[in-house]
């Protein structure tokens, strides 16, 4: 455990995303998986795009209020992909992956994860914004993405460590690991003053 603060704490995960698991097992921490529960993604009207990834990680955290105790700190995250003002969620299928991708070819995007961090005792919640800048690509490419990577569970429908983050993306402006589904960099902040 890197984090003397966190020494005698069990950190729990509740997250599907292996990026994630990779991401926090990276950093050098000790933590357990716990299932992610479903939670109903219903965004408020009135809530602005840059604070439903918070909303979103808020409302997974809340699931878990009674399972934790006094040793536990349970991080929950959640990753939008916003192109303007709309919100690009998880593609259904492989027409709605080729859209959304076709959509952001050769334009500039925004990736935001929302993080809440709770304890017993408190909860905090941040999140991180990354400016993401596509080429324009082929639909040849995005086929060829679509067909070999099935990118159906990824916001946005593609993953920055892939094929298409290492061919398709010409800069960013942020964290790269917030693209992946995790600012580990500011979450490791955040939890030293936890």
């Amino acid at each position: 455990m890197p984090l003397k603060n966190l020494k005698n704490k069990e950190i729990l995960l509740a997250s599907k995303s292996p990026r994630r698991k990779q991401l926090l097992k990276d950093v050098g921490f000790d933590f357990e998986i716990i299932n992610s529960k479903e939670v109903d993604e219903i965004i408020p009207n009135n809530i602005y795009n840059e604070d439903v990834a918070i909303y979103l990680a808020e409302l997974k955290a809340n699931t878990y209020k009674d399972i934790i105790n006094k040793k536990n700190i349970l991080i929950t995250a959640d990753t939008i992909v916003c192109l303007g003002n709309k919100i690009l969620g998880k593609p259904k299928n492989y027409k709605d992956a080729f859209n959304m991708l076709k959509s952001l070819s050769g334009k500039m995007h925004k990736v935001i994860t929302g993080v809440t961090i709770m304890s017993i005792k408190k909860t905090k919640s941040f999140s991180s914004t990354t400016y993401v800048f596509f080429k324009e690509m082929s639909d040849f490419e995005i086929d060829f993405y679509i067909n070999n990577y099935k990118p159906f569970d990824k916001a946005g429908a593609y993953g920055i460590q892939e094929w298409i983050g290492l061919t398709c993306i010409k800069k960013i402006e942020g964290s790269y690991f917030n693209v992946m589904g995790l600012p580990v960099e500011k979450l490791y902040e955040v939890l030293k003053e936890f």
